[in-house]
């Protein structure tokens, strides 16, 4: 039979494509298992292969990575590597060649160097060796390619790897008219393979034993660890030792039982794909786990058995897995690692102790850092340990530098909002700071003292103008400015800390200063989907901070497109604002009424009440409408929202891209520049639970969508086709200068504007672009592509220095995972691990502002054209236009 089958391989490889029906029945009867199905299929426009016979699967146990996961290739990848095969061998100088390996020859095989050369060679998307190696890594663990002696993974060396069909035997070569398919199916297939290499790459990371992994694969690990939900609760040090030890384990069939009710505990498993049932004598399935869920760690905490049988739900399902001995040395070196202070018989304080390769990275003479706490204790060891209360700062400078070695300060800094707001942080303070004298020594009293001005100083000059917004923080800096005078005189001491104290006071005055300049600000929202701009234009409108108290002028509409024009402050709540327009329009208060944004692609969005900054939140081209409850679904859009907003009338091609790009990012600088940290936690937890405006973080959101749109919008309303391709051109040369100037966010949107299938789907454009910047564009996009969390993104970024205005989403992105993958309290303590987290991110944007922007400007020729330009672009941003447009430009091909 195997003879049989052979042959008719053979006779298909010749291309011998009569009889179809004929052969697929005869093949199915010899019952050839393949991934596609029980048949091999002749496709039209060339052959689609069998994969090989099933391969046992990984047991539990295994630990070798050159072995597949699966019993069979998937079809997808079995395509893949059809096309590739064939490729390859009717190349030239193809690499795959008969070999003698140990004294026997071994058919069709090449060197792992000279198969990532080729892939470099073919195609311009794929830019690394590492990218092309997990590429190939991505093929031999579905079995496509092995190595000849099974004992490696994928490596870019010199061990010899194979595809399937020549370890089976195949002989004889596909017919030239192969090529054809092979080709056209081949670029789609690569960019699977680029999407799937570095996943790939992971697995085999980790089905390496604990003594071969590399610091740079426990790193890899580690930040795969940092995302996976059933591991949120741990802090970091302990995730860094489960990246040592956690393994890979993979099971191709629905139905396999992974352990049975009354097994002994032997490991712990987190889903990584696929999902689970949970049966129990008597009772049949009570449960069913899902990806990111694990099971199976109460029997290793207990010791006791399993208390129930885990069941897979369906194929191919993925698992980490931590065995018990692991499992139980990492939580008791945790365990043991860690000091719990009680006060009246419960947990206050919980402090892990830090291990030698942190102190290193935060070169930290501190031996603890805080996991968890009550905020009033946090504080109490906040300032007793990490504040000098010995009067030995030998400047400010110096200060600063010494307490920026240890995070725990910055992070209980850039966060106290969430777990203590100002005015009780300030009573705290104002409490230590008075202590009683009476029963006191004179030395503790002071050491008290120096703390919260040492404390206040870098709080001030950490978080700036907010702390100076809260009337509770400003009488108490004032009232302590005075106090401090009075005890340089009372105690003769303190001097050191007066100058620490007249920085804040002159800070102080500054920032009062700036805000009479400022009274009265005035901002409109354009009814035509204009960005939000001053009303008065005399003043420099992009480096202008949005207050809350500053008002807006903007437009309420009701049902029948009527409107009325407010004037509100920017933090006018939703409730006020629907009962001032309903008044307006003359609508009936005794309806219940909703504020609502109509999109421009009729969508609705509800705002609730207590919502506030509501103008600076719309989508690009929303409107507000006020509606009765039970008319709802009456709200249409405008015309005018089916329109591009209104931008400056003018041809891209007018202006330099060099100049476009400059000018972007100056513009884009001045946005960024207006945001503060803390409105990355009022628009993660919600503003009303602060009651703060997120306006300027809207404001430059909205940038990012108007640049993603503007770029499809031109492409989609340029009817010329030469005029398409050198617009096209334009954008590509527009995000390698954004990126040159390190505007990654305008970088970002514009490639993202590209990949947009109203633009993507424009294959006569695209083929008609020079292959250059077709090279360019692949480069960019694979910049940001999402796998893996976006770590191409992320390595890239890291090797940068400031001036960087950074993609914006990607770190609202980072927050709100952070957010909802963390508990803020547990066991009634602040969980510092996410605070912690919180203000990593936080710090992002510090470090990409702690340089000015200083870039060399283009020529001043027709300068305020570029900048009126920049600044409103015309952009439509409802996805059903911009594809009609795209299908009118170029219709679908039949």
């Amino acid at each position: 039979m195997h003879i049989i089958c052979q042959r008719l391989m053979e006779c298909l490889f010749c291309g011998l494509q009569k009889n179809t029906e004929l052969m697929n029945d005869f093949v199915s009867n010899c019952k050839l298992k393949n991934g596609f199905d029980s048949t091999i299929m002749i496709a039209k426009g060339g052959i689609q292969l069998v994969s090989p016979q099933p391969k046992s699967s990984m047991s539990p146990d295994q630990s070798n990575p050159a072995e597949p996961i699966l019993e069979s290739p998937g079809p997808t990848m079995g395509r893949i590597g059809w096309a590739l095969r064939t490729l390859l061998l009717l190349s030239q100088n193809t690499c795959l060649k008969d070999r003698k390996v140990s004294g026997r020859m071994v058919r069709r095989c090449a060197p792992g160097t000279e198969l990532v050369d080729w892939l470099l060679n073919f195609s311009p998307s794929i830019h690394t060796r590492v990218q092309a190696a997990g590429m190939w890594q991505a093929l031999l663990e579905e079995g496509v390619i092995t190595h000849v002696n099974k004992e490696q993974p994928f490596k870019d060396k010199c061990f010899l790897y194979r595809f399937w069909q020549d370890e089976e035997g195949a002989t004889s070569l596909p017919p030239l008219e192969d090529v054809a398919t092979a080709e056209e199916q081949i670029y789609d297939s690569l960019g699977i393979l680029i999407h799937r290499g570095p996943d790939a790459v992971l697995r085999m990371i980790l089905r390496k034993s604990s003594h071969e992994r590399t610091s740079d694969d426990l790193e890899t690990i580690f930040e795969e660890l940092l995302h996976i939900r059933a591991l949120a609760h741990l802090s970091n040090s302990v995730k860094r030792e489960l990246a040592s030890v956690i393994v890979f384990e993979a099971y191709p069939k629905a139905g396999t039982v992974l352990f049975h009710q009354g097994d002994e505990g032997r490991s712990w498993y987190i889903i990584v794909r696929g999902s689970v049932d949970v049966v129990i004598h008597g009772k049949g399935t009570v449960n069913t786990l899902q990806e990111g869920d694990d099971f199976g760690k109460l029997a290793l905490i207990n010791d006791a058995p399993r208390a129930a049988t885990i069941v897979l739900r369906e194929n191919n399902c993925h698992f980490l897995r931590v065995d018990k001995e692991n499992f139980n040395r990492i939580l008791r070196d945790v365990e043991a690692n860690t000091v719990r202070l009680k006060e009246h018989g419960r947990d206050v304080l919980i402090l892990e102790k830090i291990s030698t390769s942190a102190k290193q990275v935060f070169s930290s003479h501190f031996k603890y850092t805080v996991m968890g706490g009550t905020p009033e204790k946090m504080l109490e060891h906040l300032l007793e340990t990490r504040l000098d209360g010995r009067g030995s700062m030998a400047s400010h400078d110096s200060f600063i530098m010494k307490t920026a070695q240890d995070p725990f300060l910055d992070d209980f800094l850039l966060t106290h909002i969430v777990f203590i707001p100002t005015h009780q942080l300030v009573e705290e303070l104002d409490k230590y700071y008075r202590i009683d004298c009476t029963n006191q020594d004179r030395e503790f009293v002071l050491a008290c003292k120096r703390r919260v001005i040492q404390f206040v100083y870098r709080w001030v000059t950490t978080i700036r103008h907010p702390v100076f917004e809260d009337d509770t923080a400003v009488e108490f800096i004032e009232d302590l400015a005075n106090q401090l005078e009075s005890d340089i005189i009372q105690f003769n001491a303190l001097q050191e800390e007066a100058p620490l104290m007249h920085h804040v006071i002159s800070q102080l005055r500054r920032y009062i200063e700036d805000r009479k300049a400022h009274e009265g600000q005035k901002w409109k929202l354009p009814p035509l989907g204009q960005p939000i701009s001053l009303f008065s234009t005399g003043n420099d409108t992009n480096r202008t901070i949005i207050m809350p108290q500053d008002d807006i002028i903007f437009r309420v509409y009701c049902a029948d497109h009527t409107y009325c024009t407010l004037r509100l402050p920017i933090d006018t709540t939703a409730e006020t604002i629907k009962l001032v327009a309903a008044d307006k329009l003359k609508m009936r208060t005794t309806d219940e009424l909703l504020l609502v944004e109509v999109k421009s692609n009729g969508d609705r969005v509800t705002f609730k009440d207590n919502d506030i900054s509501i103008p600076t939140t719309l989508s690009l081209n929303g409107r507000i409408f006020v509606s009765p409850k039970d008319h709802l679904d009456a709200l249409t859009c405008l015309n005018e929202q089916e329109e591009p907003t209104h931008g400056i009338d003018a041809d891209i091609e007018m202006f330099s891209t060099k100049e476009l790009a400059y000018y972007i990012t100056s513009f884009d600088w001045d946005l960024f520049w207006c945001v503060h940290e803390y409105e990355l936690l009022y628009q993660t937890f919600g503003r009303h639970h602060f009651g703060q405006i997120t306006a300027n973080l809207d404001v430059f959101l909205r940038r990012f969508n108007e640049i993603q749109f503007w770029v499809v919008t031109e492409i989609c309303l340029t009817n010329s086709l030469s005029k398409r391709v050198s617009v096209l051109r334009k954008f590509i040369k527009l995000a390698a200068y954004c990126k040159e100037y390190q505007n990654l966010n305008a970088f970002c949107a514009i490639v993202m504007g590209l990949s947009n299938v109203a633009v993507s789907r424009l294959s006569n454009t695209w083929e008609k672009l020079p292959s250059k910047f077709r090279k360019l564009y692949t480069e960019f996009e694979s910049l940001i592509d999402p796998s893996r969390n976006h770590r191409a993104y992320r390595v890239s970024v890291g090797k940068l220095q400031p001036p960087v205005v950074p993609f914006m989403p990607l770190l609202l992105k980072d927050m709100t995972f952070t957010h909802e993958g963390n508990k803020t309290c547990l066991d009634g303590l602040v969980n510092f691990e996410k605070m912690h987290m919180l203000a990593q991110t936080m710090r992002t944007i510090r470090f990409c502002r702690s340089r000015h922007l200083v870039l060399e400007p283009p020529s001043p020729k027709g300068e305020s054209e570029v900048k009126s330009y920049i600044s409103c672009l015309r952009s439509i941003d409802n996805q059903r236009i911009l594809t009609n447009l795209s299908h009118k430009l170029e219709p679908r091909r039949s």
